[in-house]
């Protein structure tokens, strides 16, 4: 959810300083995101409910893609809303747009599953 500054409420503000530490982690979800975005704004409070399911599994974070756009670009991220999945500290998959909480969580299962098996 965004405040009147326009930042999240999301636990995590990633920043090219604490990026490689935050994914290392079996799983990290990055919500690549601007303040301008309209699609973002939307898929926040998605994204702060399954954090609340997922949470002790998942990191969530969010980097801000204005000043940070060679990071972005680091990781193929050309529109927002974009999430990087983190398997084991390395960028593995893009999902790009606003998708349904379920569609979302189906995916996060799948994830977990495999970084599981690993």
């Amino acid at each position: 959810m965004y405040g009147k500054d326009g930042k999240t409420n999301m636990s995590v503000q990633i920043t090219p300083e604490n990026l490689e530490t935050q994914v290392a982690n079996k799983l990290t979800v990055i919500d690549f995101w601007a303040p301008w975005c309209g699609p973002c704004k939307i898929l926040d409070p998605i994204l702060a409910d399954l954090e609340k399911t997922y949470g002790d599994r998942i990191k969530f974070a969010k980097m801000n893609v204005d000043g940070n756009q060679a990071i972005a670009e680091k990781y193929h991220v050309m529109s927002v809303p974009s999430l990087v999945i983190f398997k084991n500290g390395k960028a593995a998959e893009k999902v790009t747009g606003v998708y349904p909480k379920e569609k979302l969580a189906k995916y996060f299962d799948k994830k977990l599953q495999e970084v599981d098996v690993i």
